[in-house]
């Protein structure tokens, strides 16, 4: 599939990756912030779910395929560098678009020097498997 939309994005400044800005259609909320590449742009245009590129997995990552919190589109814009996208969705499943389980990645505020969770667990993430969400990257 060769959308023009497509054509119009600047995959080429990020190394053929571009952030992706996820938010909450009805509330506005922010939920996260992964990255796309084109073939992922394309699909999620194609079938109206958000499908972003896993750097750590390098693969296309159909969001809510292990956990079935998967999110509708609502709404895809463009930055005015044609490099961001901000993609406005509903969000099904859990609720969670976090994978710790929370509705939103950005869970967490500084306070007084250190990290405090401020959000309400939506679910817990073993529910979904030992292989779910994040890898654990080796200690340097």
């Amino acid at each position: 599939m060769d959308t023009v939309a497509a054509t119009q994005i600047d995959f080429e400044k990020g190394g053929g990756v571009i952030p992706v800005v996820t938010q909450d259609y009805l509330s506005g909320k922010l939920l996260m912030v992964a990255y796309m590449n084109r073939e992922a742009f394309e699909e999620t245009v194609a079938s109206g779910h958000a499908c972003y590129f896993s750097r750590s997995r390098n693969r296309l990552w159909r969001k809510g395929e292990e956990s079935g919190n998967f999110q509708s589109v609502r709404e895809i814009r463009i930055d005015c560098d044609a490099d961001t996208i901000l993609l406005r969705v509903e969000q099904h499943g859990d609720g969670a678009a976090c994978h710790e389980g929370y509705e939103s990645c950005f869970f967490r505020v500084l306070d007084g020097g250190g990290w405090r969770v401020t959000d309400e667990r939506k679910v817990d993430p073993a529910k979904y498997g030992s292989n779910y969400g994040h890898h654990n990257k080796p200690a340097t």
